[in-house]
């Protein structure tokens, strides 16, 4: 580990800090602890070229504030067992009703997409932690262009050569060129409200229910 002081990368025991412990990221109540009851601490981080960032690796903290903080957790290691095992039963309610909100958003912009086909969609894009599009604050709102988004998305992949045109070599931008109106008709079908009337028995049928479908 480097610490950089004055922009110019040095030891940790340059910089007086060689004396602590790392306490690696993962557990929030102890890395809390640790921080409270250690009077020198810093945040430990590494750059990420992929995604151009630093993300946080952990904490280094006073080994004597580590002791500390362990106890303590360990006195109250079951209540927040318990505390955790609520919040978990709380956020999957609460995924279970975003995910039926966005699938009923899904059926309000698209008609005629299957209901277990919302589901599926909306299952996806909301899940939890994935980072996809219903996790946005766009999705979190139900905002029109992230619902659109989701269902072109699955529609690409789902109803379209899409995946096997970027296995043979294809590069993305032309393998969404070409499958770009099989998409856009897959969505016009969906768009439309899933009835249309029939002349010759003198009465509307579920255009969803037509045998060439």
């Amino acid at each position: 580990m480097l610490a950089v002081e004055g922009g110019v990368p040095r030891c940790l025991d340059c910089v007086d800090l060689g004396h602590l412990v790392f306490l690696p990221r993962g557990d929030t109540a102890l890395t809390r602890r640790a921080r409270e009851e250690s009077a020198l601490s810093a945040v430990v981080v590494r750059f990420d070229r992929r995604r151009g960032r630093y993300e946080r690796q952990g904490v280094l903290v006073e080994e004597s504030g580590l002791a500390r903080a362990e106890e303590r957790c360990l006195a109250d290691a079951e209540a927040r067992r318990r505390r955790r095992v609520r919040d978990a039963g709380r956020r999957a309610a609460e995924d279970v009703r975003f995910a039926e909100a966005f699938a009923a958003r899904i059926r309000q912009l698209f008609p005629g997409c299957p209901e277990d086909r919302a589901r599926a969609i909306a299952a996806h894009a909301s899940a939890r932690g994935s980072g996809r599009v219903g996790r946005s604050a766009a999705g979190r709102a139900l905002s029109e262009g992230a619902v659109v988004s989701a269902v072109v998305a699955s529609v690409r992949h789902v109803d379209t050569p899409y995946d096997q045109l970027l296995m043979s070599g294809v590069p993305r931008h032309e393998a969404r060129r070409r499958i770009a109106a099989g998409v856009e008709a897959v969505l016009r079908e969906w768009r439309a409200d899933g009835v249309r009337a029939d002349p010759a028995a003198g009465r509307e049928v579920d255009a969803g229910c037509r045998g060439d479908r």
